[in-house]
C-alpha cells in the first residue's frame, strides 16, 4: 500500500491564535472560513478551540483535499465543520447560498500556494524534483494544464508569464527554447522533459536555488489563477467579516504578500472628498492591520518549506471607523 502523502502545517499556532484571540476575550462561538483546507492542519486546530456554538467552513479547490475531509480515517466528522469543493474566490456567493453565515463571519484564514501532498506527488505535476506529467491544476476536474498550455501560448505570451509570475530575467530565452522544441514536434509533456530544459537554457542562478524554480511557479500561478482568484477572495473575505472579524493570511512568496499588503494598507485608509474635506469619507476605514509574523528559527529547521512564509492579521472594523 503506498504511503500518504503528508503535509506539515506552517504557522499553526500563530494563525489560529490570531483568529480566535482578543483583548476582549477569545470568540469561540463564531463561524469561521477556512480558504485552503489541504490536509486539514488549520482546520482541526480551530474546531479543537471552537465552542458549541461554533462553526467552521472550509474551501478547497483540490478534490484530493475534499476526499481527505469526508471519507477514510482522516474524516472530520464534526458536526460543525462543512466543507465545499470549490475556490475560495467563490466564497461569499456559496456562504450566501448555503445561508451558512446570516449575521457575517469571525474569521476568515486563507494559508496560500501549493500543498506539501501536491508538490511531493509526482502525478500532480507541480514539483520538478520529480517526474511526473506536467499538469499543475490544484482542481484536476476542470481547466487547462501546464503543458497544455505550453503547447498552444505563442513565444511572447509564454515569456510574460514567466517574467511575470516567475520574475524569472532568462523568460525570453526559456520561451524561445519551449517554442522551438514544440515546433520540432516535441511538445513538452512531463516535469522532467521541463526541468531539462530550463537547466540547458538558465545559465546562471542564485546559490541553492534550481534553475526550474521560478518557470515551475510561474506555470503553476498561471494554471491556477492564484493572484487573481486571491485578489477575488480578499474582497470576499471582507464583505463576509463581522465587525471585529480577523482576516489571517499566510503568503509564500513577495507576489501573494504584495496583494496582501497592498490590500490590507488600502482598506485601512480611508478616502475624503478633498472639495469637501469636512463631510464624510467617501469610503471609510473598514480594516486595521494588527500584525506580521515569520515562523520561528525552530519552525524553519524543523520544516524548511515555511522558511519564506508570512502571516499577516487584520481586523475589521464597523463601517463608521475613521468619521
Amino acid at each position: 500500500m503506498s504511503q500518504p502523502f503528508l503535509h506539515t502545517t506552517v504557522l499553526l499556532e500563530e494563525a489560529v491564535n490570531a483568529m480566535i484571540e482578543s483583548p476582549e476575550g477569545d470568540c469561540t462561538d463564531g463561524t469561521y472560513i477556512d480558504c485552503t483546507f489541504g490536509r486539514g492542519g488549520h482546520s482541526r486546530a480551530l474546531l479543537a478551540r471552537l465552542g458549541p456554538a461554533g462553526r467552521l467552513i472550509a474551501f478547497d479547490k483540490d478534490p484530493e483535499a475534499v476526499a481527505a475531509a469526508t471519507s477514510g480515517e482522516s474524516a472530520i466528522t464534526d458536526p460543525r465543520f462543512t466543507i465545499i469543493h470549490a475556490s475560495f474566490a467563490e466564497m461569499a456567493e456559496r456562504v450566501a447560498a448555503l445561508a451558512l453565515a446570516p449575521q457575517g463571519v469571525a474569521g476568515v484564514l486563507m494559508d496560500l500556494g501549493v500543498s506539501s501532498p501536491q508538490i511531493d506527488n509526482p502525478a500532480r505535476g507541480f514539483s520538478f524534483r520529480f517526474d511526473g506529467p506536467l499538469d499543475m491544476r490544484m482542481d484536476t476536474t476542470r481547466g487547462e494544464s501546464a503543458a497544455e498550455f505550453l503547447a498552444r501560448a505563442d513565444e511572447r505570451q509564454i515569456a510574460q508569464v514567466i517574467r511575470d509570475y516567475g520574475e524569472e530575467r532568462f523568460a525570453g530565452s526559456i520561451a524561445k527554447a519551449v517554442v522551438a522544441r514544440r515546433e520540432s514536434g516535441q511538445a513538452l509533456r512531463t516535469t522532467a522533459e521541463l526541468a531539462e530544459l530550463l537547466a540547458r537554457t538558465v545559465k546562471t542562478r542564485e546559490a541553492g536555488q534550481d534553475p526550474a524554480t521560478r518557470t515551475f511557479q510561474a506555470l503553476r500561478i498561471l494554471v491556477n489563477a492564484e493572484l487573481e482568484e486571491l485578489e477575488q477572495g480578499l474582497k470576499s473575505a471582507l464583505g463576509l467579516l463581522a465587525p471585529g472579524g480577523r482576516l489571517v493570511v499566510i503568503s509564500f512568496h513577495s507576489l501573494e504578500d504584495r496583494i496582501v499588503k497592498t490590500f490590507i494598507n488600502h482598506e485601512s485608509r480611508t478616502e475624503v472628498d478633498r472639495r469637501a474635506p469636512f463631510a464624510p469619507p467617501t469610503r471609510p476605514l473598514r480594516l486595521r492591520a494588527l500584525a506580521r509574523i515569520k515562523p520561528s528559527v525552530g519552525e524553519v529547521r524543523a520544516n524548511p518549506r515555511s522558511r519564506s512564509a508570512v502571516l499577516r492579521v487584520a481586523e475589521r472594523l464597523d463601517e463608521g471607523a475613521g468619521w
